[in-house]
């Protein structure tokens, strides 16, 4: 999900010009009939299609063809004026203006205006909507005090509309990453007369409008996909494409199968299952490239014995990361010791694992010792049955959390319990961790970067109060939550500093200090591999993994 200041516009990215493109294709485009795009989605329905509910990447996706925002992303990682044709900031930082494109529309051809901004972020920010991504809004002046319902409405106060064509957005503190952070999703324009229509189930009207993207909703069915077609009130180039579906497609080997048997154009965010990449590696229909998602590994700091940082330090040091890359994934990913991701600016080469351990492959005699003093702190003699929740909804994750409880088993002696859901539902089960001593255990997750900034790996997760924060980093009663304490304080100070050069050395300070607290165990760095048909042209692949709104006009298909 996304975003963008002058620095981050030359963020050095691989970046690969898609289109799947041999030299057997033909360059003839094909006729409008044609232009049918088929996108799996994988096994089960989107989490939502509710841009101020959305957290799930494959629901992003889709959500960024309906939708757009004031400021958004393009494929280079740049940010660019959407919505908005203009921008300014105050000379104190306080104040961001936009000024709207003229004549927008929704895709109903209802007129869209500074009112429908200011609404539809409100919207996201009242108690009510229950956003789990209300938190990328934080900067806007008092939204601690709408989000906790002692206000009613940020309307008015914060967020201004001055004229049809204007909206005024005032924040709390000057910030480096506040243009940023309203790229996300939850910040995306909506339209008021559907949802007080229909309230919690808007989204499954779509076909009456709603949207201002480059797309509008033909037909929406739960049990197998959504149909979009171009939304001719859209204010940006038509798209090509005449009809996008993003159809349930299985699993991962399930829909693999479905791609090579033709009912599929792109396999996209479901990728290809490990197991046959060394088959396909030659295919002029493979592509593969690196993005900013951490897979990691994550433990309840209010549930014993995880609240002993040498015993969090032990299962990190048990893990042995390089093995797992080569058995496990088949060298398709890259293992890492890092919150933020190699490529993105706030980079630390320089980061060491957990107890000064760089070693990928961990250290078990080490892992051992901190076990055997960890249980001495806590007047334990053993460690309690662990229980680890997986997703199963890729095969390779339960490869993966399969393993690592067999290491954690080997090394430490730990009788593992594995608990296996799906993504979704482990979703929600994270989100009722922050704060609950009876939440999650262990359990296996993964970010992917919204916006290319450290604030995003770090003060999203590990700052005090933040609705990410579900291992309670900070937010304990462990004998080290003080040091935890000052380490979210030396956030908070990074996310305000406009001098980027210090910014980015706090973010490194930080990140070293929750690495060593065992904030997360990062497994790996996410690649991308996918298989696009070769009449497929004009995707760019890039670390976002995002298809931006106006890239939909060179996407299409030959004959």
């Amino acid at each position: 999900m996304a975003l963008i200041p002058a620095l981050l516009c030359l963020i050095a990215l691989l970046v690969a010009c898609g289109g799947g493109q041999s030299s057997t294709s033909s360059t003839q485009i094909a006729p409008p009939d044609k232009q049918v795009l088929r996108i799996p989605i994988g096994a089960t329905d989107f989490g939502t299609l509710d841009p101020a509910l959305v957290q799930l990447a494959v629901d992003a996706d889709t959500i960024q063809a309906i939708w757009t925002g004031l400021v958004e992303w393009d494929h280079n990682i740049q940010l660019r004026d959407q919505l908005a044709q203009s921008h300014e900031v105050s000379s104190d930082g306080l104040t961001y203006t936009f000024h709207l494109r003229s004549n927008l529309k929704f895709s109903d051809g209802t007129p869209l205006t500074s009112q429908d901004v200011i609404y539809s972020i409100d919207r996201t920010l009242q108690p009510a909507t229950k956003s789990q991504v209300a938190y990328y809004l934080n900067l806007i002046k008092d939204y601690d005090k709408i989000t906790s319902g002692k206000i009613p409405t940020l309307i008015g106060d914060s967020l201004l509309a001055p004229d049809p064509n204007t909206v005024v957005i005032k924040i709390s503190k000057p910030a480096a990453y506040f243009l940023q952070a309203l790229t996300y999703p939850c910040s995306y324009v909506v339209e008021k007369k559907l949802i007080d229509k229909y309230g919690s189930k808007w989204t499954d009207h779509l076909t009456e409008g709603g949207g201002d993207g480059p797309f509008k909703v033909q037909s929406y069915d739960h049990t197998k996909g959504i149909v979009l077609v171009p939304n001719p009130n859209y204010y940006g180039p038509q798209p090509k494409i005449q009809k996008l579906e993003y159809l349930i497609s299985g699993d991962q080997d399930t829909t693999f199968r479905a791609y090579q048997s033709h009912q599929f154009d792109y396999t996209g965010v479901v990728g290809v299952p490990p197991a046959q990449i060394d088959a396909v590696r030659s295919s002029p229909e493979f592509h593969e490239y690196v993005n900013f998602r951490i897979r990691y590994i994550t433990m309840n700091y209010l549930v014993k014995p995880f609240d002993n940082i040498h015993i969090r330090q032990a299962f990190a040091l048990a893990i042995d990361k390089v093995l797992l890359q080569q058995t496990v994934f088949r060298n398709t990913v890259e293992a890492t010791n890092h919150i933020v991701p190699k490529g993105m600016p706030g980079y630390n080469p320089n980061l060491v694992g957990p107890a000064g351990v760089s070693s990928l492959s961990g250290d078990k005699a080490k892992a051992k010792q901190l076990l055997q003093q960890g249980l001495q702190e806590e007047h334990m003699t053993s460690l309690p049955t662990i229980t680890f929740n997986y997703y199963t909804d890729v095969k390779a994750i339960v490869d993966a959390s399969q393993a690592i409880a067999q290491m954690w088993q080997t090394v430490l002696g730990a009788n593992v319990k594995l608990v296996g859901t799906t993504y979704e539902k482990l979703i929600t089960l994270e989100n009722a961790t922050v704060n609950n001593p009876n939440g999650l255990q262990v359990w296996i997750s993964g970010w992917l970067a919204d916006y290319p900034d450290p604030q995003d790996f770090l003060s999203v997760f590990f700052d005090k109060g933040s609705g990410y924060n579900q291992m309670n980093y900070g937010q304990n009663n462990s004998s080290d939550a003080a040091q935890q304490q000052q380490v979210q304080k030396l956030l908070e100070e990074a996310d305000v500093n406009l001098n980027q050069t210090q910014r980015m050395q706090q973010y490194n300070q930080a990140e070293q200090q929750i690495v060593d607290d065992v904030g997360w165990i990062p497994i790996y760095q996410n690649k991308i591999q996918l298989m696009q048909s070769t009449k497929l042209h004009g995707i760019v692949y890039n670390g976002l993994s995002i298809i931006p709104p106006d890239d939909w006009a060179n996407i299409y298909f030959t004959v």
